[in-house]
C-alpha cells in the first residue's frame, strides 16, 4: 500500500522537479565524487533517480534509498544499484549499524523533521571513521533575507512546500558538530567570486559539507 507521504512525494517529483535534474548537479557531483573516491559502501539518502548518485557510483557499492518507490526504481536500474525503499521520516530505518563508508545526503536534511535526531540516527550507520556529505539550501543569503523582507518567498528555499527545515550557514555548521567532528562546509552556486569565499554565509546559494564520525 502506498503511504500518503510518498504519494505526496511523487507527485512532487513529478510536477516540480524534472526528471534527471538537480541543482548544481554537475558542481555537487564532482565535489561528492572527489571527497568520496573509490572502494566505499555507500549509502545515498534521498536518491530519487540517481541524478546524483550517478557520479560516484561507480567503483563504489552503492545503497540507494527514497520514499518515492517509482524514481527509486529507476535509479536501480539505470546504475545497477541496490536500493531500499522507505520514509526517512520513520523512526526505524531498515539498515546495519556501523556498516557504510559514506552517508549522502544531498538535499534531503531540509525535508526531514528533527534534524538533529535524524544526524544522530544516520551516524549510526556509518563506520568508525567514516563520513557524511550532501548538501542543504542556504535559507538566509542576502538575496533570501531581502525576499523575507518583501514579504516575497519565491526563488527561496520557503517557496519550496516540502522544506520542513530552513538552515543558515553558521546554524547548520553547529548542527554537524552535535554529532561529528572534522566539520567542513563549502559554497555551491558562487555568484560573486572572491566575496563569497569571505561571506559565504550570505552570498551563496546553497551549502555542500562533509563531516566525520568519531573512530572511538
Amino acid at each position: 500500500m502506498v503511504s500518503v507521504a510518498e504519494q505526496i512525494y511523487h507527485r512532487h517529483h513529478q510536477e516540480r522537479r524534472r526528471e534527471s535534474f538537480a541543482i548544481f548537479e554537475t558542481e555537487r557531483g564532482k565535489l561528492f565524487k572527489a571527497l568520496i573516491g573509490t572502494g566505499k559502501k555507500i549509502l545515498d539518502l534521498g536518491c530519487r533517480d540517481g541524478i546524483i548518485t550517478k557520479y560516484f557510483a561507480e567503483g563504489n557499492d552503492v545503497i540507494g534509498a527514497d520514499i518515492d518507490a517509482g524514481a527509486l526504481e529507476k535509479a536501480k536500474s539505470a546504475l545497477n544499484i541496490k536500493t531500499v525503499h522507505f520514509d526517512l521520516n520513520q523512526t526505524i530505518w531498515p539498515l546495519e549499524n556501523n556498516y557504510f563508508d559514506v552517508v549522502v545526503a544531498a538535499e534531503i536534511i531540509e525535508h526531514l523533521f528533527f534534524p538533529n535526531v535524524v544526524l544522530g540516527r544516520i551516524s549510526k550507520f556509518i563506520k568508525p571513521g567514516g563520513m557524511i556529505i550532501g548538501s542543504v539550501p542556504n535559507a538566509f543569503s542576502i538575496k533570501c533575507r531581502l525576499k523575507y523582507a518583501l514579504a516575497d518567498k519565491r526563488g527561496t528555499p520557503l517557496q519550496d512546500p516540502m522544506h520542513i527545515n530552513q538552515f543558515s550557514w553558521r546554524e547548520f555548521k553547529n548542527l554537524l558538530k552535535n554529532n561529528f567532528s572534522q566539520v567542513n562546509l563549502f559554497p555551491l552556486g558562487k555568484k560573486y567570486y572572491g566575496l563569497a569565499g569571505v561571506f559565504p554565509g550570505l552570498l551563496v546559494h546553497s551549502i555542500a559539507f562533509s563531516a566525520r564520525k568519531d573512530k572511538n
